[in-house]
């Protein structure tokens, strides 16, 4: 913990002690930083366009949420620009997201940004937009490059306008819908009580799967819950958030306080995994067959789907943890890991290629991974029984837990919600 010189830091933790027993107003305060003096210095070093990465490497409290301003008003590493979006007539920007410092309305000043960084943009409509015209957005970026290059790159899209629900579902993005639902549920969680976003979250999906179901699917029975092609996992990525790092009320305050600050900046392709990680069974990856892709199909998140005779890995983006059963067959283990029995594999695990098929492919797997992600994407071995290992089912969230429905039961709850608005709305 930084406390010595400007913006010095106490341990807040330890005053409103306890992740579990902490209440929402004073884990809330927590979340937001200690006092303006490091806002200031944030604002001070963008205005002068420096930029400022954080680098932290240790399990103890930090006050991740006063650190934080600093990398995030400054827009952390790549190259300074200045950024600006425009709408056609009838529509506005009408909030911007992400990693930046703004001193006027219309501008975003990044004295940082580089390509794995993303702003949102949130946009409205305040006049009529005509049906089959189109609307333009351009977004036009100032930017100086490493070797002192003053340049402009100008980026703009066109698309139709619709009045038609069923075109709107039909085109529906899902992962950049739901970036949009992860970024406003993290601006949230340091002013309001945890279990409030979970439910805004969780209405805010039923809200649109009922507009499907009443304006483009009323030929279906209404026993039936009935999902549009686009959005079929909204529900499974809905339940995902609300057992999220983020949301969870038994997590330590820097986690919640680091997944807030990552989130603030992801990007569309991180934003699934990161909450609904990719899971891929490795022991049997020499007999599996796939589409021509390095990377196997992925398996739910269920604890049904793991066995104890089995090596499993799972990544978020971040992390990618190795689940090790205890009862894994001892020739495989000699191939993956060059041991004979699990408890053999060291806690500081380096992976290496052994001479033989399925070493190689699991090294393809991890590698593709890596080159996707724009992390390194650390690795750690997890043994049923240990604490590793309860870490690797926190992150099977299709079960039922204390803390939540599993997606059977959620989906249901749902459906539930979805009959009652069209039951309340016929009478």
């Amino acid at each position: 913990l930084p406390s010595v010189g400007i913006g010095a830091l106490s341990a807040r933790e330890a005053e409103g002690r306890a992740n579990v027993s902490t209440g929402d107003k004073e884990a809330q305060k927590l979340l937001q930083p200690a006092d303006k003096t490091l806002r200031e210095m944030a604002i001070e070093l963008a205005e002068h366009q420096v930029s400022v990465d954080v680098f932290l490497t240790t399990q103890s409290y930090l006050d991740i949420a006063s650190i934080s301003v600093v990398p995030r008003t400054t827009g952390g590493q790549g190259f300074e620009a200045v950024m600006r979006v425009r709408c056609s007539q009838g529509l506005q920007v009408q909030e911007y997201t992400g990693n930046f410092c703004k001193r006027i309305p219309t501008d975003v000043d990044l004295p940082a940004i580089d390509s794995d960084k993303t702003i949102m943009v949130t946009l409205k409509h305040d006049d009529k937009l005509q049906d089959g015209a189109e609307c333009s957005f351009q977004c036009a970026i100032l930017y100086t490059t490493v070797y002192g290059q003053r340049r402009i790159r100008v980026m703009t899209l066109s698309l139709p306008c619709t009045s038609g629900l069923p075109n709107l579902f039909r085109s529906a993005d899902l992962d950049t819908q739901f970036t949009c639902f992860l970024k406003q549920a993290a601006s949230e969680i340091s002013i309001s009580p945890l279990s409030q976003i979970r439910d805004r979250v969780t209405n805010h999906c039923v809200g649109i799967l009922h507009s499907y179901r009443k304006f483009c699917s009323t030929a279906q029975s209404p026993g039936q819950l009935i999902l549009p092609e686009a959005l079929k996992l909204l529900p499974l990525y809905t339940l995902a958030l609300t057992k999220s790092t983020g949301l969870k009320t038994d997590g330590r305050i820097d986690d919640r306080a680091f997944w807030m600050s990552y989130v603030s900046f992801i990007s569309a392709p991180l934003a699934i995994p990161l909450v609904y990680p990719r899971l891929i069974s490795v022991h049997d990856l020499s007999s599996e067959e796939t589409d021509g892709s390095v990377i196997p199909l992925s398996l739910p998140l269920s604890s049904e789907q793991i066995s104890y005779q089995g090596i499993y890995l799972l990544e978020n983006g971040i992390d990618a943890l190795i689940h090790v059963g205890n009862s894994v067959d001892p020739n495989i283990l000699q191939q993956l890991f060059g041991v004979s029995s699990v408890d053999e594999i060291p806690t500081q695990f380096v992976l290496q290629q052994h001479d033989n098929s399925l070493s190689k492919k699991f090294n393809e797997i991890i590698n593709e991974i890596r080159r996707h992600r724009c992390s390194y994407l650390r690795l750690q071995i997890c043994k049923t029984g240990d604490p590793t290992g309860m870490s690797f089912f926190s992150n099977m969230v299709e079960d039922k837990t204390p803390m939540g429905l599993s997606y059977v039961e959620f989906l249901v709850h749902i459906h539930r919600h979805i009959a009652k608005q069209l039951s309340d709305q016929s009478r």
